[in-house]
């Protein structure tokens, strides 16, 4: 299954019900999110899968953190609620990992560094929900990291459409390639 790409993962950041949720009224906005795991898959680049989730009892979230703190026992974020599970849009095959976070980053606590290293990579494909959010931190720490970045300007969607302008447009460019999904299937042909 070795190819030109073994060395680059896609990241699906945050395609979880409870953040999926909040777009859903446009199901058309996830086609590229599916349209890019699947050239992923056919290209035998490894998908991982990230959310945000809590362990029962929420022993990780600090009252000091602003976003956080507001994640009560009532608001249904352990690992085990609906909230959490990857929308099935983008389902996980059985083989892709699902890695679990417990701030904005996808390396905030989480394995994912450990499973990058376990595979060589060292070219991470970024996309999800929210640009401003997860997408921002992640790709800031992983540049910071020395992985060599792509954006799917497409595959990531933010609640303030200007803030997802100005992240791609001007952001993003300094330290990611920033390309459609259709333009990154194109490279990949």
């Amino acid at each position: 299954m070795q190819n030109h790409h073994n060395n680059t993962a896609l990241l699906v950041m945050d395609m979880q019900n409870g953040i999926v949720s909040r777009f859903a009224e446009d199901g058309k906005l996830l086609l590229p999110f599916q349209k890019a795991v699947e050239a992923a898959r056919r290209h035998s680049i490894p998908v991982i899968f990230v959310r945000v989730a809590f362990s029962e009892g929420y022993p990780e979230i600090n009252p000091q953190n602003k976003s956080f703190s507001t994640i009560s026992k009532s608001s249904g974020m352990t690992v085990s609620d609906i909230a959490t599970q990857i929308h099935e849009s983008v389902h996980p095959e059985p083989n892709e990992p699902v890695v679990t976070k417990f701030r904005v980053s996808a390396f905030a606590g989480s394995n994912l560094e450990v499973i990058l290293r376990s595979h060589q990579i060292n070219t991470l494909v970024i996309s999800g929900i929210s640009t401003s959010g997860v997408v921002l931190s992640t790709l800031r720490e992983a540049a910071d990291k020395d992985y060599a970045l792509k954006v799917l300007s497409d595959a990531c969607l933010d609640l303030d459409p200007e803030v997802h302008r100005v992240l791609t447009e001007k952001v993003f460019p300094r330290q990611a390639d920033v390309l459609t999904v259709n333009a990154w299937i194109d490279t990949l042909e």
